[in-house]
């Protein structure tokens, strides 16, 4: 009689850890309500956005800064967007620079990857050329553009070429940073199932390795970013045409702060962009594989 109900004991608790673990996938998996997500996701953007307009505004309304040389309006800056607009430029400069930094992005991929794979499994070119990469990470990348012009001419090789001495180092180091923390019990269940050398990387290492090497993709696309602004307002030549950072140099050699404030307000915007539509959906995707993101 005992038995019989321990056992029961034991089935009704079975039952509940079931209907436990049920109820968390049903939690995760419910859809969050439209008025939710605009209260979290979309309004505190939208009133840090107001806000520092009206700060901007203050400041001339109020007379702290009385000079638009030095400071445009709102408004200033919100018709040179106008016009660029009407003149069907706007999305000119913003695609120029779009594609060239994302092109060049994916080209210190294709590098950047195999390298830190390399780095980090080999030892003898990790003792070789880690430091060099460490060295190369910490380079301002502005520091390439003479170079590369001299090397390569005023062309659209000189810019890939400064986005990738940019961000292949910071590829290379993220990957090298997330198999570094790869459990060695992974790589010998690899090994006891057969996957070894490129099948071991492939489906052990990397997987593993993912979230270190999402941070190091994500630092690699700001470096390919900033080293193209950095190429583009250096470096200015009708044959490249106009990008942001072409737009930022116009601004400043005209002295027309409205046109340098809508250069930076693009800039910062393809920035934002680029991240919420590419990087913040990957990372909740590795998260959520792994167990670790769960909708509030």
């Amino acid at each position: 009689m005992a038995s019989t109900d321990t056992k029961t004991a034991q089935g009704a608790g079975l039952a509940g850890v079931e209907a436990g673990l049920d109820a968390l996938d049903t939690a995760e998996s419910r859809r969050t309500p439209l008025r939710q997500t605009f209260v979290n996701k979309i309004f505190p953007p939208i009133v840090a956005v107001v806000v520092v307009l009206l700060a901007w505004q203050a400041l001339i309304t109020f007379n702290v800064v009385d000079d638009p040389t030095k400071l445009p309006s709102p408004s200033d800056v919100g018709a040179e967007f106008k016009d660029a607009w009407l003149q069907g430029t706007l999305l000119d400069y913003i695609w120029t620079s779009v594609s060239r930094g994302l092109l060049g992005f994916l080209f210190a991929l294709a590098i950047g990857t195999p390298l830190g794979l390399l780095v980090a499994r080999v030892k003898f070119v990790r003792a070789a050329i880690g430091p060099v990469l460490s060295g190369l990470q910490s380079l301002p990348s502005v520091a390439w553009v003479p170079p590369a012009v001299i090397w390569l001419g005023l062309n659209n090789s000189m810019m890939y070429a400064v986005i990738l001495l940019g961000a292949v180092p910071s590829i290379a180091n993220g990957l090298v940073s997330g198999i570094d923390q790869v459990p060695p019990l992974y790589l010998r269940a690899g090994r006891t199932m057969g996957a070894t050398g490129l099948k071991g990387a492939w489906h052990i290492v990397l997987p593993a390795a993912l979230p270190g090497y999402l941070a190091g993709l994500k630092q690699g696309w700001a470096f390919s970013w900033r080293s193209l602004m950095a190429a583009e307002i250096i470096a200015s030549s009708p044959d490249l045409g106009i990008g942001l950072g072409a737009l930022l140099e116009n601004g400043r050699n005209a002295s027309s702060m409205s046109m340098v404030f809508e250069a930076i307000i693009l800039i910062l915007f393809v920035g934002i962009a680029i991240d919420l539509l590419i990087f913040s959906p990957l990372e909740r995707w590795v998260l959520r594989s792994r167990g670790l993101f769960v909708k509030s």
